[in-house]
């Protein structure tokens, strides 16, 4: 008795085709839930439960350019930074950056003011 040597390929493509059908329902569900959480996102438990610690978020975020005690790299180092600049000058740098290389934006800005005060007391 010999078989079809069609019957094989047929049902893979019956298979792939059920299985982007499949996919493409599932993609609409989750397209819908994207749009539902770029309307209302959802705060971290993280967030709204700790209290911003700005040394911490230095050593998490600012260590990578200004160095590991925050004495400069390729950033400037910031010991000190609160006699050359204003607080307010700080904040400026904090929210919009440098042209010299300082992203602008990692600091939320809830917390600037926070950050900026605790940048400008470093010694």
């Amino acid at each position: 008795m010999k078989r079809n040597p069609v019957i094989p390929y047929v049902l893979i493509m019956v298979f792939g085709l059920a299985l982007i059908f499949f996919l493409s329902v599932k993609g609409i569900g989750d397209a819908k839930e994207v749009a539902k959480e770029k309307e209302h996102p959802k705060q971290t438990e993280t967030a709204s439960s700790e209290k911003f610690d700005p040394e911490s978020f230095a050593k998490k975020t600012c260590v990578t350019c200004h160095g590991n005690n925050l004495q400069g790299g390729a950033g400037p180092n910031l010991h000190g930074i609160g006699k050359k600049l204003s607080k307010d000058k700080i904040k400026d740098v904090l929210r919009n950056g440098t042209s010299g290389g300082m992203p602008a934006g990692l600091v939320e800005e809830d917390h600037i003011d926070e950050m900026a005060d605790w940048v400008s007391k470093l010694k």
